[in-house]
């Protein structure tokens, strides 16, 4: 009795470790946003690092609910854009990040419409936290 109560306490112990490392530090990035209208016409991504940039996050209906004024001193923000698509289904995968000393590598991917999709123009776009002030690198 005495090895399954001491057994039983071991994993409890190793488990709530594990459990508090996860809380302690935020995942590196998030994607806060994503939809297939409201992007602009023409590709382009734009890192947001400054306050005056972060604005327009800020009032945005959607986004307002998922981040504060305070985020920009601890993170930045990555607005991208797919441009004019002719079929619905396109979204924006983080493929891979990299955290390095002085850099974030961040690799994207976009992905095409798998199966059936509506035959109307779409402007995909998507807005990415990284947990991170270090300078960014975009592939």
């Amino acid at each position: 009795m005495k090895k399954i109560l001491g057994l039983t306490a071991v994993v409890l112990v190793l488990f709530g470790c594990s459990v508090q490392k996860n809380q302690d530090k935020p995942e590196l990035f998030e994607i806060l946003k994503q939809q297939e209208q409201g992007g602009a016409s023409f590709r382009f991504y734009e890192i947001i690092t400054e306050a005056k940039e972060f604005k327009m996050l800020l009032n945005d209906n959607d986004l307002k609910k998922k981040i504060k004024s305070e985020d920009i001193q601890t993170s930045n923000f990555i607005l991208v854009n797919l441009g004019e698509k002719t079929s619905g289904g396109y979204s924006i995968s983080v493929e891979s990040i990299q955290e390095t000393d002085t850099d974030i590598i961040l690799t994207l991917k976009e992905n095409s419409p798998t199966g059936m999709a509506t035959t109307v123009m779409t402007y995909p776009m998507a807005v990415i936290r990284v947990n991170s002030k270090k300078n960014i690198i975009i592939n």
